[in-house]
């Protein structure tokens, strides 16, 4: 039923099998990959090159309040989606720009440095997004810590 689930997850742990415990067919057309920012890199050229995953979906951050997880979402074009999750340390949270991969992550890695204040290294230099140009420094609302002085103030609408 999940033949080529299998099959790619068979591929990576072959590749890299200190990652076999570390992959999971959550249902058809889903895998899941933690791996740890050393490999990344490595991780994620083999699932292009090899594998085939050729398109960035999205990049998806957490704040777990010890460090932040990144998923980096692919797709291979037959609608199985590989989501590769790594972490980087919250008190120096610092990652590699994909964009010379992926060009459309630029969006992505943006979002990363507005909302949770993570710095990429490598990042085109452009407009700040979400948030708008006037946003306070040092302010990024998708921490778990973090409280809008709106929201102390209780001015919402």
């Amino acid at each position: 039923m999940m033949a080529a689930e299998e099959d790619i997850k068979q591929k990576i742990s072959d590749r890299f099998p200190f990652l076999q415990e570390k992959i999971t067919v959550k249902r058809k057309r889903r895998i899941f990959l933690d791996v740890n920012m050393e490999h990344f890199k490595e991780v994620l050229q083999f699932a292009i090159k090899d594998l085939n995953f050729t398109f960035l979906c999205t990049i998806a951050g957490l704040d777990e309040m010890d460090k932040f997880s990144l998923m980096y979402q692919l797709d291979d074009g037959s609608g199985i989606m590989l989501n590769i999750r790594t972490s980087i340390s919250r008190e120096d949270p610092v990652l590699d720009s994909i964009t010379p991969i992926f060009p459309n992550a630029d969006i992505y890695e943006r979002e990363m440095v507005d909302l949770f204040g993570i710095k990429v290294k490598g990042l085109p230099k452009g407009e700040r997004y979400p948030l708008p140009d006037d946003w306070p420094a040092g302010q990024y609302p998708l921490r778990k810590d973090w409280k809008s002085e709106i929201l102390d103030k209780k001015e919402i609408i």
